[in-house]
């Protein structure tokens, strides 16, 4: 896939997220969208490539275009990481300078690496240097005590420096004594016009805003204020269809894949089969569904069906048709 290809589905991406985007749920939200740019879970490259976790790695081709992300602190180990995964078929390697949590800064590695700008320009070069695919970062504005309209300009100026040409930055510091993983997504406060500032002064780089926006009309805005991207977490998660049911007309101006919440969940079922075939639990896909039907009548029954039915032994696709029959389907577009 070209730069200029990925620049576009990067209008709109589905941020990384721990324990959630996973392949299964990477296939459901294609499912949503053709066009928006999906990020795996992170993967840290010691586990790559010390631990020989490359089953960390499998993805459908049908994921496309999709962004494998990676965490560490070592050039040479990521770089080795960044080989694995362009071998696997990703299309961009991204590096995570963002996550806050207590085992990422054990590792030396996410969010503590806003410290340490010149290490991470290490690694993004040596990264580089592995692979053809594009490298990415996703960073904060800054961590703790840090002056983030110093940090930041600093830390990107660093990046582009080092070659990287696309940045998707989370508008909130981390604060990494303090405040739990779930307090930083929340408690520090946004500032987003640092992040457009950003836009103005590295007008070269290829820029996506994260951190805190809940709609597409949010998300047009920030790209009619100059922004090269959006990035969006846990709204998309959490209401599917209002973000990736709508984003392929609303944001990149092409037809949707499906056009109701109970044509993308029927969608999903040869997915549900070979995954079941592959002796898989429907839990295992259906829980990043749940939220498909979010404000809409029969929501709370299509979930209290799916959680309750889906971890079952023997659990299968016919459960998701009854969970589907709780939800009016002329209310469901």
């Amino acid at each position: 896939m070209s730069k200029s290809d990925l620049e576009f589905h990067n209008r709109l991406s589905v941020a990384p997220m721990m324990d959630w985007t996973d392949r299964h749920c990477r296939a459901f939200h294609r499912v949503l969208s053709r066009e928006v740019l999906l990020y795996t879970e992170m993967v840290t490259a010691p586990a790559l490539v010390r631990g020989g976790a490359r089953h960390l790695l499998r993805f459908d081709a049908k994921e496309h275009p999709v962004a494998l992300q990676l965490g560490g602190s070592d050039p040479a180990e990521l770089a080795e990481a960044a080989r694995m995964g362009a071998d696997e078929g990703y299309d961009e390697i991204n590096l995570n300078v963002g996550c806050p949590s207590d085992r990422v800064q054990s590792g030396t590695f996410g969010a503590v690496l806003m410290k340490t700008p010149d290490l991470v320009a290490e690694c993004v070069t040596a990264m580089m240097a592995a692979v053809d695919v594009p490298v990415t970062v996703k960073c904060r504005i800054g961590v703790d005590a840090q002056a983030p309209d110093e940090v930041l300009p600093d830390f990107l100026g660093k990046m582009q420096a080092a070659g990287a040409t696309r940045i998707a930055i989370h508008a909130r510091k981390a604060w990494l004594q303090g405040l739990s993983p779930k307090e930083n997504r929340d408690i520090p406060p946004l500032d987003y016009d640092l992040v457009l500032a950003m836009k103005e002064s590295f007008p070269a780089l290829h820029l996506s805003v994260n951190g805190g926006i809940d709609s597409l009309d949010q998300a047009g805005q920030f790209l009619a204020r100059g922004m090269d991207g959006v990035m969006i977490g846990r709204a998309a998660y959490h209401d599917p269809w209002a973000i990736l049911g709508e984003a392929d007309a609303r944001i990149f101006g092409k037809p949707s894949p499906v056009s109701t919440p109970h044509e993308a969940a029927l969608a999903m079922i040869p997915h549900i089969e070979a995954h079941l075939a592959e002796g898989g639990r429907l839990h295992s896909v259906t829980r990043h569904m749940l939220g498909l039907f979010a404000g809409r009548p029969g929501a709370r029954a299509w979930r209290r069906r799916l959680s309750e039915g889906a971890t079952q032994d023997g659990a299968g696709v016919e459960l998701l048709r009854q969970a589907l029959d709780a939800v009016p389907e002329a209310d469901a577009a």
